[in-house]
């Protein structure tokens, strides 16, 4: 706890609790304290500080050092609604304060105006539930260029970028081999290269430091705050207003209502598995798009049998990952890409769903080496590679510092059967029903997924790769962008929130996270997350000034 923070009494009606203090959780927690509001933020994780932040491969990708911990919260996972769910790990999510921006790769693209209007634009698909938003990128714009400015945003403007009110507040970060490469064969190819827009400062920013391009990025808190996390940037402005108390360790269990539906306060677990009841005028949900349906489902009562805010039945569908369309090529010369940030240089050429390739999906293509020393010993070689001995050394100092990968971020459709449940046998540390999550892509997420590592094979071939291979497309069995299980929507019997992330059910409960995606996107989804956030934010500050959000 710092300094700033005060200390409310749990039975101190505040005057709402964020759960979650992550990409979202984070800027609505500043932006209701900075206007006047007594907030209390419960975070399931610890609070680390950038101190506490080191470069151990195994801490971070083998023992879930700033990830949820499935021997804890186990998920269960099946293809369709009729299998059995079998135990194994399906979502990951960042479990800390500053939840997943302390870790991401820090890709930061807005969405295009047509992500907001595709279905008006291509029509229905059949057995999906494709829709419009209810807002447009127009009404999104001031939020997305308030994120930028106040997190801090390194990029430059690209010929496909939707309008923009405001440039950038920062140049993009230096270029990188793999950077130069995807730029040189996307031209000869007649593609158009720009900067990579990411939440990484390559200058100092309000008192942070620029990237020292360390190369311990993805995957790992940053120890100097060039990282735009929320951990670095928003939450403390919240603590500094003494208004904001940040409780980590804090493990929701039930949203608590009364008889006549209104929502007041949290049930929540300590950091000794003590339950604990929070009182609040209002509830703000922002666990991330697996956690937060999870949490409704788990909160029912005898007045909401099927889960808080499920009327519609809709909580927990229409669940969406984003794909992935892969391809690796080898050089002649050092890349040493192990350096720096991930990203340097996008392509959106393919952004949009093009009728002529026979399928929906769009996306963008990256060029990157996100992969460190074990991670890539174990695993990233070619098949054909020796797994010991004498060449297998040879291979690994051949490649590691010659290789890159081209990273395709593809659309996922929604699809009702794709969801997050209830476990009905296993259970988390906590005793409460596990995540059971069902998904199976469809065909058309598994077309364009193709159709990228197919460019990326092009773009290695006219980069002058000597070497190079395509990743399997696969089916996906675990998700990292979770999105789309408490979809926006004017119409209650189809949608969880109102176009201002009010329950369609509760007028004092709101809910802002990746859930609220009625579409996917193109595999960026923390930028829109953000301004979606600050929007929220903004509408929430009106309605309770108003007097319009009643409390119990």
């Amino acid at each position: 706890m710092s300094a700033q923070q005060p200390k409310f009494e749990t039975q101190t009606q505040v005057d709402f609790v964020v759960i979650g203090a992550g990409a979202a959780g984070g800027i609505i927690a500043k932006e209701l304290s900075t206007a006047g509001f007594q907030v209390v933020v419960l975070e399931q994780g610890p609070y680390l500080k950038e101190k506490d932040f080191d470069h151990d491969e195994i801490k971070h990708f083998w023992q879930a050092a700033l990830i949820n911990d499935w021997k804890k919260q186990p998920n269960s996972f099946r293809k369709t609604p009729k299998a059995k769910a079998t135990v194994q790990p399906a979502v990951m999510y960042g479990r800390m304060v500053g939840g997943g921006t302390a870790h991401f790769t820090a890709n930061y693209w807005r969405f295009h105006e047509i992500d907001f209007v595709e279905r008006s634009k291509l029509g229905t698909i059949s057995g999906t539930g494709f829709d419009d938003w209810p807002i447009t990128y127009a009404e999104l714009e001031p939020y997305y260029t308030k994120a930028e400015w106040e997190l801090g945003i390194s990029g430059q403007p690209g010929p496909f970028d939707p309008p923009r009110s405001k440039p950038y507040p920062l140049p993009p970060l230096p270029i990188k081999s793999a950077g130069a490469l995807l730029a040189n064969g996307a031209r000869k190819l007649g593609w158009h290269p720009q900067p990579a827009p990411m939440a990484i400062l390559s200058q100092p920013y309000r008192g942070r430091s620029a990237c020292s391009h360390c190369g311990f990025c993805e995957g790992y808190g940053c120890e100097i705050k060039a990282k735009s996390s929320t951990l670095a940037t928003v939450i403390p402005e919240a603590e500094k207003t003494g208004r904001c108390e940040i409780r980590s360790g804090s493990y929701v269990r039930k949203i608590e209502t009364d008889n006549a539906g209104r929502v007041t306060g949290v049930i929540y677990f300590d950091e000794k598995k003590t339950e604990i009841f929070q009182r609040a005028k209002a509830v703000v949900l922002c666990a991330n798009g697996a956690e937060t349906a999870r949490l409704l489902l788990i909160s029912k009562s005898n007045l909401f049998p099927n889960g808080l805010a499920n009327s519609s039945g809709v909580v927990g569908k229409y669940l969406m990952f984003n794909g992935g369309g892969f391809a690796t090529g080898v050089f002649e010369h050092e890349l040493n890409e192990f350096k720096s940030v991930a990203v340097t240089r996008i392509i959106h050429d393919f952004y949009d769903s093009d009728p002529k390739r026979g399928f929906y999906g769009g996306g963008g293509l990256d060029a990157r080496f996100d992969v460190y020393p074990i991670g890539y010993a174990l695993g990233a070689l070619p098949r054909e590679t020796p797994r010991w001995g004498a060449d297998y050394k040879k291979a690994l100092k051949q490649y590691y510092t010659r290789s890159m990968f081209t990273f395709g971020h593809t659309t996922s459709l929604p699809v009702e059967r794709n969801s997050i449940s209830l476990d009905p046998e296993a259970k988390d540390s906590w005793g409460l029903p596990a995540m059971r999550v069902t998904y199976k892509d469809h065909p058309d997420d598994l077309k364009i997924m193709k159709f990228f590592s197919d460019r990326g094979m092009e773009l290695l071939d006219a980069a002058g790769a000597t070497k190079r291979w395509a990743g399997p497309v696969e089916e996906s069995t675990f998700g990292v962008h979770l999105l789309g299980t408490c979809r926006m929507g004017n119409d209650p019997k189809r949608s969880v929130v109102n176009k201002y992330h009010r329950a369609h059910d509760l007028a004092n409960l709101f809910i802002c996270d990746g859930s609220s995606f009625v579409t996917s996107g193109r595999g960026q989804p923390t930028c829109t997350i953000q301004a979606l956030a600050y929007r929220a934010s903004d509408h929430i500050i009106r309605m309770a000034k108003n007097g319009e959000i009643k409390s119990a």
